[in-house]
């Protein structure tokens, strides 16, 4: 894949940009914004019965379509492009890789239909107060009983918590880390928003107090899977930045193309070309990170580890560059409201640290290389 795409994947680019295109105009991200949810349920289930998102990388034998990173990462560059609210990351990336990989024939079984075709919404609350995104910083315990498992303790920052109807959740026992499934509804379970800087993105605060939950896989067998999960997820998420950062530099030479003062189009300026090759230069390099890790999650090679950290090290702070840049372009209108420069800089914020951020992310590739 790396450096190319094939014509059906080129298909499938612009079917989604098609389809984002209406369904996800900065009107509908404004709006969907000042809802509690989120989303609007009724393009949640169309994304997944009529164009069959939710289900594109989910194998066939779970009711998916059994593609693969590569297509599902051109999905998230788009996704990123056109800021769509909805819980695709927690519930395709998080949650359905996480039950993936988990070894869990019996959960596949149960849940991963139900997310490819819209029905289930699913995320995983791994971070607890003190914002960590590796094992080490999971405390919340979990207790066996003559009647099963039950957690209790909170997860914080937990994406899409307030949505979705199944939430897996890493916890220690005496084994080691664990995964379980727990019913939002089931007893114990309490929910709050959490403010956030990117209303795009809805987080949550998930308290459990003796809470039934299902394990998932092998006791103690969490800790490998989380490690593969969280790599798969940082580079999905570079792709979402990738397509954000185009979108911001998008507007920006736009703005710089129809924007005049002293009697000619401010792009002109060669102070504010440079600037904008910059920019460029920034976001080109960003792709060709997230497509080389894409390339490695897709052959699930012995490379994604590095290239995981590499992208999500780099796409970060070139989507901060280029969506500040974007503001700057702007000028004084770019802080204002109206323009929808400032979502941009609010995603590109909230992802920065989402998943860890850059500095998170050298030291993790300092040490995977061995430095």
């Amino acid at each position: 894949m790396f450096g190319s795409f094939t014509e059906d994947q080129q298909q499938l680019r612009e079917l989604v940009r098609d389809y984002l295109r209406d369904k996800s105009p900065e009107s509908e991200v404004r709006r969907l914004m000042a809802t509690d949810e989120g989303y609007d349920p009724a393009v949640w289930t169309q994304m997944a019965r009529e164009v069959g998102l939710q289900g594109l990388a989910i194998p066939e034998q779970y009711g998916g379509q059994g593609a693969g990173w590569t297509e599902l990462g051109i999905v998230l560059e788009e996704m990123g492009r056109a800021l769509l609210c909805a819980p695709f990351f927690s519930t395709v990336v998080l949650a359905a890789t996480t039950l993936l990989e988990s070894g869990d024939e019996e959960a596949k079984q149960q849940y991963l239909p139900a997310i490819a075709d819209g029905s289930l919404i699913a995320t995983v609350a791994l971070t607890e107060e003190d914002g960590r995104w590796d094992e080490s910083g999971i405390t919340v315990p979990a207790t066996h009983t003559p009647d099963g498992w039950t957690l209790s303790g909170a997860k914080h920052f937990v994406l899409d918590g307030l949505t979705a109807n199944l939430i897996i959740v890493p916890a220690r026992t005496a084994s080691g880390i664990s995964l379980f499934a727990v019913d939002p509804a089931a007893a114990g379970v309490s929910r709050r928003p959490s403010i956030t800087l990117d209303e795009t993105r809805k987080l949550a605060v998930v308290e459990f107090d003796t809470t039934p939950a299902r394990l998932i896989g092998a006791e103690g067998g969490g800790g490998p899977v989380l490690r593969r999960v969280l790599d798969f997820a940082a580079v999905a998420l570079a792709a979402e930045q990738t397509g954000g950062a185009q979108a911001a530099l998008d507007m920006s030479v736009e703005y710089l193309k129809t924007r005049v003062q002293f009697g000619q189009v401010i792009g002109a300026f060669q102070a504010l070309k440079h600037m904008a090759a910059d920019v460029l230069i920034e976001v080109e390099s960003a792709r060709s990170a997230a497509y080389y890790a894409l390339d490695a999650a897709a052959q699930d090679n012995d490379e994604l580890p590095v290239a995981a950290s590499l992208a999500k090290a780099y796409c970060s702070e070139a989507f901060v560059t280029a969506a500040h840049q974007n503001i700057q372009f702007h000028g004084g209108m770019g802080f204002t409201w109206e323009v929808p420069a400032h979502l941009y800089y609010k995603r590109a914020r909230s992802s920065e640290v989402f998943l860890g951020d850059a500095f998170a992310h050298r030291e993790a590739l300092a040490q995977r290389i061995g430095v």
